[in-house]
This record gives structure tokens, C-alpha cells and sequence, in this order.
């Protein structure tokens, strides 16, 4: 799951602590809404981020960050990268199960964010780190409609 080179319109959003939990799903809605998303699809991505952000404050030793990017390829959509380089998770199909938790939550973080998003993949490595992409897509903008009565067509 390589994480393609940066693109201007980015959005990097350091978490270390639980207040940058609040300033990230705020930062998501608004992201999600500049793109185009309605309210409903800017309140899944800002589910979504404060899910994987509060992984990052309690999970990751150090935080982490979470990226918001808007991909046009292969189709449109919002992508979320929640990128640390924690301790890993040792058993990732044990940490999708719902109920699971290892800090004693309810254990609907990680199943959650992936029965939210249109796209789930998650990649860890115990003493290195946890990269997850989550995507959910845009509808497609409407083609313009030909313009009536123009001489030149």
C-alpha cells in the first residue's frame, strides 16, 4: 500500500494527544465539504477520522498523523491515511473483530471505520508502525450539457 508523493491540496493533521482529536474531525468535515461530499458523506469522513485519530493518540507511542487527500483516478474519491509509527498491531484480523480492544473501548474503531468506507486496507508491522487507507467515493460532477443555440455547433 505505497503511499503515492504528496499532492499541494493535501491535508496533514498531526495527532498526539486526545484534544487534536476534535481539530481533526472538524478538519475532515471541512475538507470533505470543500471537496464536494454532502453533509452526509463529510460526516462519515469525519467519523471516520476521529475513529483512527483516537487509534493514533492511545495506540501509537508518539501519535501520528492523518493525511485527507482527493484522488481523481481511477474514480473520485476522499481518501484518509492514518500513518504512525507505533508499536503495530500483532494480529490485524483479531483487531477488525468487533469487540475486540486492547484498551479497553468498546472495540468498534477499526470494524467500524471499515463498514463506513467504500475502500479499507490496512497495513502494520509490530514494532514499526500501522499505515491504514480508507477511501469513500465522490459522485462524479455532471457533464456539462451542450449549449443550445450556439453558431458554432
Amino acid at each position: 500500500m505505497p503511499l503515492e508523493r504528496p499532492h499541494p491540496q493535501d491535508l496533514r493533521l498531526r495527532v498526539r494527544r486526545e484534544s487534536d482529536v476534535p481539530h481533526a474531525v472538524a478538519a475532515a468535515r471541512t475538507f470533505a465539504l470543500q471537496q464536494g461530499a454532502g453533509t452526509v458523506l463529510a460526516a462519515t469522513l469525519a467519523t471516520v477520522a476521529s475513529e483512527l485519530a483516537n487509534n493514533l493518540w492511545m495506540h501509537a507511542t508518539v501519535g501520528g498523523e492523518l493525511l485527507l487527500r482527493l484522488c481523481e483516478q481511477p474514480r473520485r474519491q476522499l481518501e484518509l491515511w492514518s500513518l504512525d509509527q507505533g508499536p503495530g498491531i500483532a494480529d490485524i484480523a483479531l483487531a477488525l473483530q468487533e469487540g475486540y480492544s486492547t484498551a479497553g473501548g468498546l472495540g468498534c474503531g477499526l470494524p467500524g471505520a471499515q463498514r463506513l468506507t467504500d475502500e479499507f486496507e490496512i497495513l502494520s508491522t509490530p514494532g514499526a508502525g500501522t499505515r491504514i487507507r480508507v477511501a469513500l467515493n465522490l459522485p462524479r460532477p455532471p457533464a456539462e450539457p451542450p449549449l443550445r443555440g450556439s453558431r458554432h455547433g
